[in-house]
């Protein structure tokens, strides 16, 4: 909430002090960090990797999955022939097999999100300084970021996303 307001703040501190001295014009622009990452070609490689790799997690699991079925079925099928002894071996069973799987998903997830961090990290870090040398070789007053909470409305003129995307390529 403070860096909100810092935000809103800062950008009526820019708004009036560009007002006061009347010799700058003001220049905003804005940028969909997000569509200009899935734009770019290392962007793209990137996500298409990402996709890959979500697809492997899921085969990992699809095993345990169709065992975790396969075990219920058997349960919902046998419950009213088997002993109690037995009823509750096959539950015990399948709340294991239940709780392995959980884990496993949990385990992909981690391992998941830290692959996709290692990919898109050095990607966003460029896109910044991509976006930092437009600004300051531009003339912007400020940049922000489209799908920022604090810009609610934004005219189209203002949007420097293929701009920031045609250099990414250029310099890539």
């Amino acid at each position: 909430m403070k860096h909100g307001i810092g935000v809103a703040f800062g950008l009526a501190l820019a708004l009036a002090l560009a007002g006061a001295a009347g010799a700058e014009e003001v220049k905003i622009g804005i940028v969909d960090v997000e569509q200009a990452l899935s734009s770019t070609d290392e962007g793209k490689a990137a996500r298409e990797e990402i996709t890959r790799k979500a697809r492997e997690a899921r085969a990992q699991v699809e095993p345990m999955l169709e065992q975790r079925k396969t075990l219920a079925e058997e349960l919902q099928g046998k419950k009213y022939v088997l002993s109690d002894d037995a009823l509750f071996q096959k539950q015990v069973q399948l709340a294991e097999l239940e709780n392995k799987i959980k884990n496993k998903y949990s385990e992909l997830e981690g391992q998941f999100k830290i692959e996709q961090g290692k990919m898109l990290a050095p990607l966003e870090t460029k896109l910044r300084s991509i976006i930092e040398a437009i600004g300051k070789e531009q003339g912007f007053t400020l940049i922000l970021q489209r799908n920022n909470p604090y810009v609610i409305y934004s005219r189209e003129a203002l949007d420097i996303t293929d701009m920031v995307v045609a250099r990414f390529n250029k310099k890539g």
